[in-house]
């Protein structure tokens, strides 16, 4: 099967599903513990590290955001990674899956080389061909704050393990 952008739509959806099943687990834990699954979304790995759900926030908001502005979309609007409680995180990552399965390959052709320039801070506003931004930077994003969130639940002692990260398929 030949790798297009249109690949990364499946890559995704399955971290997506991957981000669910850490979260459920996480809350059952934390359950079991009488935390409450809110309580839950501020753990940290450590205190200058953003919270569980900053982590969560990113996953959602970038597979939506990245997706859409490569296939010359606007980026739908993203979870407030800062406040979003427990509920809002399973609503955004079932908003994120439905974007996801609208995209059709259609979306993607011809798109690998077309310039897109997007702020990633107050300073910085660089341009890359959008198949760089999909497959370098959303994507190592995407897998760091993934894998930060998997960190965290291992750091309270939910059980997990590098299984879990694949709750969405291989």
């Amino acid at each position: 099967m030949p790798i297009t952008l249109y690949t990364y739509v499946n890559l995704y959806d399955r971290l997506l599903t991957s981000l669910g099943h850490l979260l459920d687990k996480g809350e059952a834990f934390a359950k079991e513990k009488g935390v409450s699954g809110d309580e839950m979304l501020d753990w940290r790995l450590i205190d200058d590290m953003h919270p569980l759900r900053f982590q969560a926030g990113v996953v959602v908001n970038f597979t939506r955001s990245w997706t859409a502005r490569v296939a010359g979309q606007d980026a739908p609007a993203g979870v407030d990674q800062a406040t979003v409680d427990l509920a809002g995180l399973r609503t955004a990552l079932a908003d994120a899956k439905a974007h996801l399965a609208a995209l059709k390959p259609e979306h993607f052709e011809g798109r690998d080389d077309v310039p897109l320039t997007v702020p990633i801070t107050d300073t910085m506003a660089p341009t890359f061909p959008a198949g760089q931004w999909l497959s370098v930077f959303a994507s190592t994003n995407i897998y760091f704050h993934l894998s930060m969130a998997y960190a965290i639940l291992r750091l309270k002692g939910v059980p997990i393990g590098k299984i879990d990260l694949f709750a969405g398929q291989l």
